[in-house]
């Protein structure tokens, strides 16, 4: 079967494959390949070129014709129906609060039978709820906690889901807002959570100084555990109202990332104040299907125009679907 794959010497190959699977790049369906002289390390998809830049010169991208491991049972195998789930580190994460205990009980075994990383089951009983974004969850089979360790693009996030919020469907936006940052910039992550973007954007060394801000003070407390975690060191952590410390950092951001998509609109006024001329707001939004941009378009370009500034639209993404008729969307804007 023809797939992408890293091609490296064989004598780089163990490093290589290790890193590949600290960046959960390595598909484990496949067996690596070989021949005299290299390795082939089967990919499950395009690395990101911060990725490429964490393995070894020699390593490089191919293609090979590799055999599928043993096929193991699936979920799916064994319940006779998809479950709705995503898995934080070791936790599975059951996605319909609605589920009878029993169906969930048999998803939850299911997936500990056929998850060999997942080691806890949990169900939210709430939605993200509350000034700190937090939820309630059941243990509905494994160890009984709510603490882990998720590892994203080479960092690792140490969080507890009932103290902090924490997605790993936002992975492919925090590698793009990446891509957009430029050496020596001055970012300001205004709702930072326990870091995912914060972190990883600083560990990249391209900008001189992240400033990350949460009013949560478990999220904090998180994220500063995940700057030693990640051995980062251009970040200042800070516990407190982003409205606040806009006043302190006024002017000097080249990048401000608003991931608040409920209540991001009440905080443009901060973010306004907070960027540079010529800097960009990164806006999320939770917006009904058919108004999917321009009302959020508005209420930016009106926060700029009560400063005297004004505002280019540079993006408009629709990042994921989140309820019925309802997407997580995101704006990106130049503040002129």
């Amino acid at each position: 079967m023809k797939r992408q794959c890293v091609k490296v010497p064989k004598k780089k190959g163990e490093p290589v494959r290790r890193v590949l699977l600290e960046l959960d790049l390595l598909d484990n369906s496949m067996k690596i390949g070989s021949d005299e002289t290299f390795l082939y390390l089967p990919l499950f998809r395009e690395p990101a070129p911060h990725e490429l830049e964490a393995l070894s010169e020699e390593a490089e991208l191919s293609d090979f014709d590799f055999t599928p491991q043993e096929k193991k049972p699936t979920p799916e195998d064994l319940l006779g129906f998809s479950p709705s789930y995503e898995i934080i580190g070791d936790i599975a994460l059951l996605e319909d609060p609605e589920l009878e205990q029993e169906t969930a009980s048999r998803i939850a075994d299911a997936l500990l039978k056929t998850q060999p990383n997942v080691k806890t089951v949990l169900r939210p009983l709430t939605p993200v709820i509350g000034e700190f974004r937090v939820r309630e969850f059941e243990v509905v089979a494994g160890e009984p906690r709510t603490e882990t360790v998720h590892k994203e693009y080479g960092c690792r996030y140490k969080v507890d889901l009932a103290r902090a919020y924490f997605t790993p469907r936002l992975s492919t936006e925090r590698s793009r807002i990446l891509s957009m940052v430029r050496e020596g910039d001055t970012i300001v992550d205004m709702f930072a959570g326990v870091g995912p973007y914060s972190v990883l954007l600083a560990k990249s060394k391209k900008p001189a100084r992240v400033i990350a801000i949460d009013k949560n003070p478990d999220a904090v407390r998180y994220l500063r555990e995940n700057i030693t975690l990640n051995s980062v060191k251009n970040i200042e952590a800070i516990e407190g109202d982003a409205r606040e410390e806009a006043l302190r950092f006024a002017g000097t951001a080249d990048h401000v990332i608003m991931n608040l998509p409920h209540n991001a609109c009440e905080f443009l006024d901060s973010a306004v104040l907070l960027t540079k001329p010529g800097g960009i707001i990164h806006y999320y939004g939770i917006t009904p299907e058919d108004d999917l941009f321009e009302g959020s378009i508005k209420l930016i370009r009106e926060a700029a125009e009560r400063v005297g500034r004004e505002i280019e639209v540079l993006e408009k993404r629709t990042v994921r679907s989140y309820a019925p008729h309802q997407y997580n969307i995101c704006i990106e804007v130049r503040v002129i």
